[in-house]
């Protein structure tokens, strides 16, 4: 099978193995939350990822969806799994013509996504790594990368916001939510520094700089809006290109 073939999972017990498999950030720092099998057990519950996200996974959720439509009528893509209901409420906005890829590296998260769907025939799950997307160039309306960013070390930062940008058509929209330096009255800002710094450790490169700072210089963007949420703590950054 040529490798550079988006390899589409069904609804379906055997999912293989990437032809890259695990990146080693993910393996060493992230095994805890998305490849244990224990861990889609733990974190697969929406009361459990609104607390991780202190009451604000509903309102940055829909926060991104709004950016996309009301109603998708074209091509629409996720980088990554997300804990909670985040691609059932993008599957509901799909109008008939419309269509959803969501994309993941780990294949343990691309059999739970299939199984918490209500309609997983409306979704293309698909065994991709974020930096290495197996589309066109312009294939897709819009992106949606929802707390990815915080996850990943620069290098492999860098290359996912090009390769979703890549795969973004002229004019269409890439929305990223993700981490943010909150404001200096913000009381999370002394809780959060010692939680991220433990857990989550490329996760302060999003305090220090800017999603911005890490777009490729060789596409041409359009415009770049951003908007903070819970004191500065999260931010929703929606790039036209």
């Amino acid at each position: 099978m040529n490798p550079k073939q988006p390899t589409a999972i069904a609804k379906a017990v055997h999912v293989p193995e990437p032809a890259a498999g695990i990146p080693e950030y993910l393996e060493n720092t992230y095994w805890w939350a998305y490849l244990h099998p224990r861990a889609v057990h733990i974190f697969e519950r929406q009361w459990l990822v609104n607390l991780i996200l202190w009451g604000n996974f509903a309102k940055l959720r829909d926060a991104a969806l709004q950016e996309m439509g009301d109603v998708i009528h074209g091509k629409a893509l996720q980088v990554a799994c997300v804990y909670g209901d985040f691609t059932e409420h993008l599957a509901r906005r799909l109008g008939p013509k419309g269509s959803l890829d969501v994309v993941d590296v780990a294949p343990i998260q691309i059999k739970n996504l299939q199984t918490k769907l209500s309609r997983p025939e409306r979704v293309s799950a698909r065994l991709q790594d974020s930096t290495e997307l197996h589309f066109s160039d312009a294939s897709f309306d819009s992106v949606v990368v929802f707390f990815l960013l915080h996850e990943q070390p620069a290098d492999v930062r860098k290359k996912t916001i090009a390769e979703a940008l890549r795969v973004t058509r002229p004019g269409g929209k890439l929305v990223f939510v993700d981490y943010h330096r909150p404001a200096l009255t913000n009381p999370f800002r002394y809780v959060m520094v010692p939680v991220l710094t433990t857990l989550e450790p490329f996760a302060m490169d999003l305090w220090r700089g800017e999603i911005a700072d890490w777009l490729p210089a060789n596409l041409a963007i359009s415009r770049i809006e951003k908007q903070t949420y819970f004191g500065g703590l999260y931010q929703k950054v929606v790039i036209t290109r």
